[in-house]
């Protein structure tokens, strides 16, 4: 059975720090990109990061850059998101995807992924 699983998320103060996991099972990991995505109550699913599970190479959006870092165990079958200097603009739901034999050359966006986890809330207020 497929899964991907996120946690981690929370309330923090304009700023702060949250890292984000997401452990996937199912696929053998080396095969996998794995993404993270967020949305915002009336915006569309916009693409934060992603990683290859074979190279580790990454890939970031915009408003990640700088400020955010994505990182993997490949043991544990798990994605980080590393998320410094936190905004308001952030708080979003955060969903962790993966995408069978996919590229982080691919556009960061939803369509390329075929599994998503939950969501966990992050919420970025004083």
């Amino acid at each position: 059975e497929v899964q991907v699983v996120e946690s981690g998320g929370g309330l923090v103060q304009p700023g702060g720090a949250l890292r984000l996991s997401c452990t996937v099972s199912g696929f053998t990991f080396h095969d996998l990109v794995i993404g993270w995505f967020r949305q915002a109550p009336g915006k569309e699913r916009e693409g934060v990061s992603c990683i290859a599970g074979s190279d580790g190479g990454t890939k970031y959006a915009d408003s990640a850059k700088g400020r955010f870092t994505i990182s993997s165990d490949n043991a544990k079958n798990t994605v980080y998101l590393e998320m410094n200097s936190l905004k308001p603009d952030d708080t979003a739901v955060y969903y962790c995807a993966a995408s069978l034999y996919g590229s982080i050359n691919y556009p960061l966006a939803p369509i390329h992924y075929d599994h998503w986890g939950q969501g966990t809330q992050v919420t970025v207020s004083s």
